[in-house]
Parts: structure tokens; C-alpha cells; sequence
């Protein structure tokens, strides 16, 4: 067995003790089903802080990203700005939920939907949204964990081992201790997520030969590349316009590469979808004071991860192909490319790999083994934290909204805290079966699958928008809008775009933009002709609540036009169509010597964008204290909402 083998099972160890005994841990503090469901609503600062950072950027940050920013080059690093547009959606809703689950004591979403809209066909569908969501994506997440182990050992760890293997001691310490388990894991997964990235990056960059060095194989690459974009520029420093009405609607064809402003937009809002997925209101239900809100969202996220993905995860993408991954260009190029990933891609070309892009971050690791095994062994263990970060919190959360939504609501009732926590488990342990037998027999499917899952937590946004800001949208139109949004997601991804004639992502509009026009476009035309007195009055008894302790202060009201403004000046030339301006503005990218700081344009400008987005989620959060504490104190109506009856019709 060679050292760096030896030396992943070392920390691999090490890892796995730290999280079983977190389960054993929160076994033993769970003495409720709230402590066991949402940590009894005592989850502190710092561990908010870091812990929901990891359910945030997930194993795909750590591994697929790099590939993908390889494979598509900057016009893909549009993407790095979900640092900024995840957390964006956790300013907008977290703190207004968390008021609503401290008031009446909400355990699930399913629970506060079925309570403001006096139905249970909306925590049906929700649950619905957690599974579909859950179990793809955990499943991506698995296979992932196996694919990572099965390189780092040199096969002697088949995928499917290494994916069950890995997956056990997931669904150990999960079930074990609940969310308060998976909060304190992920405290320590989030920071080798950060710690991992920048490692990789700045090893990277060595191998490469420095700055210097990196820009100039941008340069001759960007001179190199015959993909090029409508305006004649390399489609690795430009993104190819607007939008594209490619013929076939779809996106198999693009001119250029797939990621047009529009695209980039939509995209965004996929991934605006895991912080407004279920899972992230039980995130909200679980703290003590929405206190960790804005460090979580300004400090963590938008500022730390992003200039992480913008810089290191940029150097790690653009970087491979000048250290032997990309063979027509060391053909062309031999004095721009030190070849140090031959031995490890047997001199085949990256995407010729079997596992394509998705090979890169691996091959970063596998440089290490033979001069620091010791290090690469704590690399591949910070990408396998990465992997089970997400995954974790879903697995729990979705066992609870299975318990809490299905089983407590339907068959027992009068279910005791003990008889909840025991089915939670059981909850756990379905997830996780199904995670496994997807991602072991949908192997093919398993990426659409995974984005197919963010895009329909993109279509919760309406129902969230509903509860936390517009009183007007009924329970009629949230509903038939949903079903209609999450229709529309899977018709124009490609799992269902096969059956239609215009193909995957038509008009290279992703599928979560689709889903929302349709979603809130009904929800909005079915709600004006739904207006009911009675229900109106019974919204604004929750209206009325988080406008005396969520509202603007009368101080800064004046400033509410400027919020508006700044963010949606941001959303127009951060990641929507005036970011074409950036492919130019800078430097003209067929011209290398034009380029400020020796940077292409395109890069520059995403720098400029993220600083500026950076500034606007600190005018959100802190300035308009859309995410501070509220200054008047929140007063209980119900310690558990699930243990007192509710009036709302059945399906």
C-alpha cells in the first residue's frame, strides 16, 4: 500500500471519530423531539456561521466547479458569484421565518405553509420539494465521495464500495444526533471546505510557475482556442451575449458555449434554490436569535467563499491546462505547459478521462502523493467534508419534515417525543437507502438529477415570498404556481426536455427560470381572482407580527429606494446582460497587451462585481437589518406547533 493511501485512512479515521462521536453527542442532548429535529432552537453563533456555509457550498464547489471553469473557461466563473446570490436568498427570508418559527413554534416549513394558507395540499407539496431535493442531490453528493476514493487509491476502493462505505458513517452520527450533530460537523467540514479550496489553488499556481506565468498561458490559450463566441472572441475569457435563439431552442448547440448573461442569470437562480429549499427553514427555525444571519451571509459566504471561488477555484480551472491536462495544447504550446499531470491521466487528455473535467481536483491531489502523502491524505479528506457537508443537512431535515409533515400529521398524531425522534431516524435511513440506490443505478442521470434539485428549490421562492412579504398571494395561486413551477423545471431540463421538441435549457434559459415565470406568473393571475376576506385576515394576523418586529426602521425608510436600486443595478451588470459589457471593458480580448493588470477583462470585471456585491449584502443585511436581531423581543405563542391541533382543511 503506497504512503498516500496509508495516509488517507490515517485522517480518514480521524474524521470519522470526530463525527460519530458528535452523534453520540447529540444523542445524548436530544431529550426532545425539537432538540432532535432543530437542535431545540440553540444552535450559537459561530456554529450557525460555519455550519450553514458548508449545507451551502457543497462537494460540487470543491470538485465539479474547478472542472467545469476548465472545461468552459471564465465565461463559467459567472457561477463563482452564487457566494453572493445563495446567501442573497437567506437575507431576503431567514430572518422573517425565524420571527414565524419562534412566535408559533414551527418545527417544519410544511408546518408554517399549512398553518398561513389553512391547507395541507402546500406542506404535501413541500415535502414533495425536500425529497426531490434530497435524495438526488445527497446521491450526487455519495457517488462523488466513491469516484474520490476510488482515484486516490488507485481502484483498490471500487466507486460502489467506497459510496456505501463513506455513506455508513453519514447516516450514523445523522440519525444519532439530529441537526444538532450535523451543525457541529459541519463547523469543522466548512472550514477544511475553505482550507481545501485555497490549498489546491495556491498548489496549483506553483505548478504552473506563478502569476505571471498563469496569465501568460491565458493569453496564448485564449489565442489557441477555436471555440470562439458570435463577436469572434475565445470562448474561455468571453461570455457569447445576451441570449441565444439557437436552432432547436435547446442548448446542445450553442454558439460559443452555453453561458449567455441570460444563462448566467438563471443559473443563479437555481442555486438561489438551496437556501430557500426547505431544509434552510429548519435551519432558521434551529437558531437562537437570527444574530449569526448576517456574519453567515456578508462575512462567510459573500466575502469569504466568494473571493475563494474567484481567485483560488479560477487559478485551479484555467490552471490545468498548462500543467499537462489539456495535450492539444502542450502540443502546441510545450514551452507554456509543465506537464506534472502526465502520470497521473496516463498521458490522456482530461476530458478523455472517464471522468472528464470532473478528474481535474483529483489530479490536483494525486500531484502531492509522492513528494507530501501526508498532505494529499488531508486534501482528499477535505473534499470528502466537502461532499458530506450538504448532504448531512439534508438527510436530517428531511427525516424530520417525513415525521413531522407525514407521519405525526397523518397516522400518529399523539406521537410522544421519543416515538418522533425514533421515526426521525428511520426517516434518516430512507433517505439515505434511496440516495444510494439512485446514485448506484441512475449513475448516468445522477448530475441532471442533482441540478433538476436546485432548480426546484427555486420554485419554493413564491410561497416564501407569500408568507414573509405579500399577504395578497393565496393559498389558490401559490399552489396551482408551484405545481405549474415545478412542471416547468422538469420539462425544460433534460430528463424531460427528451420528450419535447425544444430540448434542455431552451433559449439557453436554465430551467429554474423557467419554473418561476410560469410558478409566479400563476401565482400571481390566480391570486387576483382568489381574493377571500377571511383568509386575508387570518394572513395578516402573521403579517401584522413581523411588521412590528421585521419592518424598516422609520429611520431608514428613505434608504429603501436606494436598497432597491444597488441590488437590482447589481443582478443587471453583476450576473445578468450587462455583464457583456465585461468581456470588453477591460481590455480587448483579442489583444493580450491590452489587458489591465495582464488579466483578461472578463476576470477583472468579475472581481469589481463580487467587491460590489460583497458591499450590497452588507447594505442589506446590516444596514437595512434585514438580518439583525429585532429590537422588539419575539413573545411564544406555542413551544411546539406540532403538538397543538390546527384547523386547515385536508387534501
Amino acid at each position: 500500500m503506497e504512503a498516500k493511501t496509508i495516509w488517507l485512512f490515517i485522517f480518514v479515521a480521524l474524521y470519522w471519530g470526530y463525527c460519530i462521536f458528535w452523534g453520540i453527542r447529540g444523542a445524548m442532548t436530544a431529550k426532545t423531539a425539537s432538540d432532535y429535529f432543530i437542535a431545540g432552537r440553540s444552535i450559537s453563533l459561530w456554529v450557525f456561521v460555519l455550519a450553514a456555509t458548508a449545507t451551502s457550498f457543497s462537494g460540487w464547489t470543491f470538485m465539479g466547479h474547478p472542472g467545469l471553469l476548465y472545461r468552459d473557461g471564465f465565461q463559467y466563473a459567472y457561477a463563482s458569484f452564487y457566494a453572493i446570490t445563495i446567501p442573497f436568498t437567506g437575507v431576503l427570508f431567514l430572518k422573517r421565518q425565524w420571527i414565524l418559527g419562534k412566535r408559533f413554534g414551527f418545527v417544519t416549513p410544511g408546518e408554517m405553509f399549512a398553518n398561513y394558507f389553512k391547507t395541507d395540499s402546500i406542506r404535501l407539496l413541500v415535502v414533495l420539494v425536500a425529497l426531490i431535493f434530497s435524495v438526488p442531490y445527497l446521491g450526487l453528493q455519495l457517488r462523488a465521495s466513491g469516484f474520490l476514493f476510488n482515484v486516490l487509491t488507485d481502484g483498490m476502493l471500487g466507486v460502489e464500495v467506497g459510496m456505501w462505505l463513506l455513506s455508513a458513517v453519514v447516516l450514523i452520527y445523522v440519525a444519532s444526533g439530529g441537526l444538532r450533530a450535523v451543525a457541529y460537523v459541519d463547523t469543522l467540514q466548512a472550514i477544511m471546505l475553505a482550507v481545501g479550496i485555497v490549498a489546491i489553488g495556491i498548489i496549483a499556481l506553483n505548478y504552473v510557475g506563478g502569476w505571471d506565468r498563469l496569465n501568460d498561458g491565458i493569453a496564448a490559450l485564449s489565442q489557441f482556442d477555436e471555440n470562439r463566441t458570435p463577436a469572434g472572441y475565445s470562448h474561455y475569457i468571453a461570455i457569447p451575449g445576451v441570449i441565444q435563439f439557437v436552432s432547436g431552442l435547446g442548448v446542445e448547440n450553442p454558439v460559443g458555449g452555453a453561458w449567455t448573461a441570460i444563462m448566467v442569470l438563471t443559473y443563479m437562480f437555481a442555486l438561489m434554490g438551496i437556501q430557500s429549499s426547505p431544509a434552510f427553514s429548519m435551519w432558521a427555525f434551529s437558531n437562537h436569535n437570527p444574530k449569526p444571519f448576517a456574519p453567515q451571509q456578508v462575512w462567510a459566504s459573500a466575502f469569504g467563499i466568494g473571493i475563494i471561488l474567484m481567485v483560488f477555484t479560477a487559478i485551479q480551472g484555467l490552471g490545468g491546462h498548462f500543467l499537462g491536462a489539456d495535450t492539444a495544447f502542450l502540443a502546441a504550446h510545450p514551452e507554456l505547459v509543465n506537464n506534472a499531470m502526465a502520470e497521473g491521466l496516463h498521458g490522456v487528455d482530461l476530458m478523455e478521462s472517464e471522468g472528464k473535467q470532473g478528474m481535474l481536483v483529483p489530479q490536483y491531489i494525486y500531484l502531492l502523493g509522492e513528494a507530501t502523502p501526508w498532505f494529499a491524505g488531508l486534501l482528499a479528506v477535505c473534499a470528502l467534508a466537502a461532499m458530506q457537508s450538504t448532504g448531512a443537512a439534508y438527510m436530517s431535515t428531511a427525516g424530520g419534515m417525513l415525521t413531522r409533515d407525514l407521519l405525526k400529521r397523518y397516522v400518529l398524531p399523539r406521537a410522544t417525543h421519543v416515538q418522533q425522534k425514533l421515526w426521525g431516524r428511520i426517516g434518516v435511513a430512507i433517505i439515505v437507502f434511496a440516495a444510494l440506490m439512485v446514485a448506484t443505478t441512475a449513475t448516468d442521470a445522477l448530475v441532471l438529477l442533482g441540478g433538476l434539485a436546485v432548480a426546484y428549490g427555486f420554485q419554493m421562492w413564491p410561497a416564501l415570498m407569500a408568507v414573509c412579504y405579500f399577504p395578497w398571494l393565496t393559498r389558490q395561486g401559490i399552489v396551482l404556481g408551484l405545481i405549474a413551477g415545478l412542471i416547468a423545471v422538469t420539462l425544460t431540463e433534460k430528463i424531460g426536455a427528451d420528450l419535447m421538441p425544444w430540448g434542455r435549457w431552451p433559449w439557453t434559459i436554465h430551467s429554474a427560470g423557467w419554473g418561476i415565470i410560469f410558478n409566479l406568473g400563476i401565482a400571481v393571475i390566480v391570486s387576483f381572482f382568489t381574493q377571500n376576506k377571511a383568509d386575508h385576515d387570518h394572513k395578516m394576523t402573521y403579517h401584522s407580527f413581523l411588521r412590528s418586529h421585521a419592518s424598516v426602521p422609520a429611520a431608514k425608510k428613505k434608504l429603501v429606494p436606494t436598497a432597491w436600486i444597488i441590488t437590482l443595478v447589481w443582478f443587471f451588470f453583476g450576473i445578468g446582460p450587462g455583464a457583456v459589457i465585461g468581456n470588453t471593458l477591460f481590455g480587448n480580448p483579442n489583444d493580450p497587451s491590452t489587458w489591465l493588470f495582464g488579466m483578461p477583462s472578463i476576470w477583472t470585471w468579475q472581481l469589481l462585481w463580487w467587491a460590489l456585491g460583497v458591499f450590497m449584502m452588507w447594505f442589506l443585511a446590516y444596514k437595512m437589518e434585514m438580518s439583525t436581531v429585532p429590537e422588539r423581543e419575539v413573545e411564544v405563542l406555542h413551544e411546539d406547533i406540532g403538538d397543538v391541533h390546527l384547523d386547515v382543511d385536508k387534501p
